[in-house]
């Protein structure tokens, strides 16, 4: 059934406009009327989210066309419009930066556009700006534009002019700094850090309240998406996800698609010097470690959980500053070194410039898992990555994943529902094995066979028959989840374990690399790798075992 909700997305011809502050004051404003608002954020971003959030009061999800496709986008809008009076999309940039833009998902959803300009130091040129931006792109939806920053009533006036009446200004913002938001080198500051947020994001809402923002935009229609139907590959899995000021680049999605797999969620903070307590898997994603670096170096009990988690194999998987903490230093922009926890060998150190901005697609074995990267700090390691993102627009970032055990860290924030399965392969661990990939070795088997446990079972991707006799009396252990009509590689396994059919049942392929704790990840699978899908390595026969 199609939902009508009002809706509009804040966009402006570049950054810096006030879109955020503009999104954030009509969120606010019209929650204390008492309306329910729902905003969304385009694009990549955590940071614009909180503050969002706050004002809103609920969670800001991302709407992305490469990262969650359009399916996502229009399953994310239907559910919002079912109990929203009022939808509000911030884009991200200018109107039309980006492949794909704030312009591409405004059209996609027929949602009308409403540019925020920054109006100080211009007059007339405002309406020039204002009729590029309406009729650039025939047949974009636009609602009007917004002045912000405006010096007074004259100024106000003098950029009225010239607007042709298919372009509305429709409010003529004043510039005031107690509504302004801080922000640092990756953006704005996050929202628990500034202390004075409720105070501005209520004089931002008063702001508008002689102006034509306090009247709702019109009706959108929506139409319905169906439910993700997500088969429970995590079920019962605790992961304990790091959540502080150190650590704060979360997706509400990613969190939210973890436990529709089944993943029972906790969260630990290691500025609190707080350890992950009877986690399967540990997610340790973004934020800014390097503003935190002596307290990170002091968390003892985190650092001590964390390196007996690794050891006993279980799951980690770092994002960006997760990555850093991992390493075995960090040094910050003015010089500044600590020691990290020494799980992942390198040391990183912080650059005043960007190092690294763009899209990221990884083809796992589970296929690609999209993302983004953005950071201001350079890695040198002695690791060898186990894949290698693409950039989808031809930049130049092509971030590594680097593997060690069950350890995954990449610079690259991923978005979880761009691939659910990639997803619960990083966060797979089956409780009560000697090691933790859902395909069990075959050490694993004869450890499990001599303690009299039986044939380890991966709950999470299918069972695995009692191991029986094969080849030269060799235990060989049988993946019944899958397909039985093709060679490949079992979930979590890398490509150091193949399966082949054979007059037998299924036999398996150990990579006597797994036995020395290396990584057996699959190559990169990019156009300059060599590596071929369908090519047999040497040395890995039908049948053949062990």
């Amino acid at each position: 059934m199609t939902r009508h909700c009002p809706a509009v997305l804040v966009t402006a011809p570049a950054s810096g406009q006030g879109k955020t502050t503009v999104t954030a004051a009509l969120a606010r404003y019209h929650s204390r009327q008492g309306r329910r608002v729902r905003v969304f954020k385009t694009g990549p971003d955590f940071l614009d989210p909180m503050i969002l959030a706050r004002a809103s009061g609920h969670p800001v999800y991302q709407l992305d066309l490469y990262m969650g496709g359009v399916a996502h986008c229009r399953r994310l809008l239907a559910e919002a419009a079912e109990d929203a009076d009022l939808i509000l999309v911030e884009g991200v940039m200018g109107l039309f930066d980006g492949d794909p833009s704030s312009a591409d998902l405004a059209e996609a959803f027929q949602v009308p556009v409403m540019p925020v300009i920054d109006a100080s130091g211009m007059a007339q040129t405002f309406a020039a700006l204002a009729h590029g931006l309406a009729n650039y792109r025939p047949g974009l939806p636009f609602a009007g534009v917004v002045a912000n920053r405006v010096g007074s009533a004259r100024h106000a006036e003098l950029l009225h002019e010239g607007l042709a009446e298919a372009t509305p200004l429709i409010a003529a913002l004043p510039r005031r700094d107690e509504v302004e938001l801080p922000d640092r080198h990756l953006g704005l500051v996050q929202a628990e850090e500034v202390e004075d947020l409720e105070q501005r994001l209520d004089a931002a809402a008063d702001a508008l309240a002689e102006t034509g923002l306090t009247q709702l935009p019109a009706p959108v229609a929506f139409q319905p998406a169906a439910a993700a139907s997500l088969p429970r590959l995590l079920d019962g899995v605790h992961i304990a996800v790091a959540r502080d000021a150190a650590f704060a680049f979360l997706y509400p999605a990613n969190l939210a698609l973890l436990e529709q797999l089944g993943a029972r969620l906790s969260f630990f903070s290691p500025l609190a010097d707080e350890a992950p307590v009877d986690a399967d898997a540990v997610y340790l994603p973004g934020g800014y470690p390097e503003l935190h670096l002596q307290r990170l170096a002091d968390s003892q009990t985190t650092a001590a959980a964390l390196h007996a988690h690794h050891a006993a194999g279980k799951p980690i998987h770092a994002e960006c500053g997760g990555m850093l903490y991992l390493l075995d230093s960090l040094t910050d922009a003015s010089g500044q070194q600590a020691a990290m926890l020494g799980l992942l060998s390198g040391a990183a150190v912080m650059r005043k410039r960007l190092t690294a901005l763009g899209m990221q697609g990884v083809a796992l074995p589970a296929g690609e898992l999209r993302g983004h990267s953005f950071h201001h700090s350079e890695l040198s390691t002695p690791l060898t990555a186990a894949y290698r993102a693409t950039n989808p627009n031809g930049g130049r970032t092509q971030e590594a994943v680097y593997c060690q055990g069950r350890l995954t860290a990449s610079y690259i924030h991923f978005y979880f529902p761009s691939n659910p399965k990639a997803v619960a392969q990083l966060f797979c661990h089956e409780a009560g094995t000697t090691r933790t990939h859902c395909l069990p070795n075959r050490r694993d088997h004869r450890n499990a066979l001599s303690a009299g446990r039986g044939a380890p079972h991966c709950r999470n991707f299918g069972l695995y028959r009692t191991p029986r006799s094969g080849a030269q009396g060799k235990t060989q252990g049988q993946c019944l989840h899958q397909r039985q009509d093709r060679q490949d590689s079992c979930p979590g396994a890398g490509s150091g374990t193949r399966v082949f059919r054979s007059p037998g049942g299924y036999r398996r392929r150990v990579d006597p690399r797994r036995a020395a704790g290396a990584c057996v990840q699959p190559p990169q699978r990019g156009r300059d790798s060599g590596h071929d899908p369908h090519r047999r390595r040497p040395g890995w026969r039908r049948g053949q075992s062990g």
